[in-house]
């Protein structure tokens, strides 16, 4: 496109804007009329389909569009010629839109978790009601003791949302490299352990700060509390509640052999890990001894023993 001397320039585009407001593609020539509006019915310039002439052009002259007609038509009058505007515009001032209101964005405000504190019953609760109450429970018993099972049915059942979170679960999202104690327990499958337990304290207070009750499983010894018992507290908060399942020895050896994968132990294992876990006994955490009992039954006990820990919070 060529321009008069001293005529402005159009401005640079911008990316994701068009023509600058009162900017022309075409600059007009001071000497030269712009041609008017086609009249209706008059096919447009550069109709596909309708001929096209050549059009006289001046060297310095901006190109003018080529009205074409339909032979043997009848010329159309042109309109009086446009005057050239004396100055042109003023360049517009391009803002920046502005950014969606929070309320339009679907993003959800999510409280950050904090340490759980211990939990209290609802005002107008009977104290005994746990199902309206947002809990943090761990479940410590040895291999076959039912943790697991009876974590799901009690989380299920609750008349509130609550969460099952089992470490076994977390350990195993670490799929190459993973370090199974069976074969033999080392730093590897020490760190692994630590890891899966700060990863299901974090799950659990972000569920409890959102108002969501959560239960999860280990086998925690007795005798090692600062990495056991201690490092839940320190990964949940002073407000867990732990309690024991410690069926009988037999039962969970029964239990133990109905597994499968690496989450099955020798026999030998299991009645050492059954051995450990009876320093729980004088410990003053409450303890279920669910050789007698069903999934569903132990789950009701578990109720009765939360609604005695929340009066009583254990000592531990």
């Amino acid at each position: 496109m060529q321009h008069t001397v001293g005529s402005p320039l159009p401005p640079p585009p911008q990316p994701g804007h068009g023509p600058a407001t009162g900017w022309s593609t075409t600059a007009p020539h001071p000497s030269v009329p712009q041609p008017g509006p086609v009249p209706v019915g008059a096919p447009a310039p550069g109709f596909a389909g309708a001929p096209s002439g050549p059009v006289p052009h001046h060297p310095g002259q901006a190109p003018l569009p080529s009205a074409t007609h339909a032979p043997g038509a009848p010329q159309a009058p042109h309109a009086p010629a446009a005057a050239p505007h004396p100055h042109p515009a003023p360049h517009a001032t391009h803002h920046a839109p502005a950014p969606p209101a929070r309320d339009t964005t679907s993003h959800i405000q999510l409280p950050p978790g904090g340490p759980v504190a211990v939990p209290s019953p609802p005002p107008g609760t009977a104290p005994a009601d746990t199902g309206s109450t947002t809990l943090a429970v761990l479940l410590i018993g040895p291999a076959g003791a039912g943790k697991t099972s009876v974590a799901k049915y009690w989380a299920e059942h609750r008349r509130v949302p609550t969460a099952h979170i089992s470490l076994d679960d977390v350990r195993e999202w670490v799929r190459s490299g993973f370090a199974d104690p069976q074969t033999g327990w080392n730093d590897n499958s020490e760190a692994q352990y630590r890891l899966a337990r700060r990863t299901c304290g974090f799950a659990a207070r972000n569920f409890l700060a959102n108002g969501i009750s959560c239960v999860l499983d280990d086998a925690v010894f007795p005798d090692r509390p600062v990495v056991g018992l201690g490092g839940w507290k320190r990964h949940v908060g002073p407000g867990l509640l732990p309690v024991v399942l410690l069926p009988g020895l037999e039962v969970v050896l029964e239990r133990n052999a109905q597994r499968s994968g690496n989450r099955r132990l020798t026999d030998e294992e299991v009645a050492r890990i059954h051995g450990r876990m009876a320093g729980w006994y004088g410990s003053g955490l409450p303890i279920i001894d669910n050789s007698q009992l069903d999934v569903p039954a132990t789950a009701r006990f578990l109720d009765e023993v939360l609604a005695r820990a929340l009066t009583s919070p254990p000592k531990w």
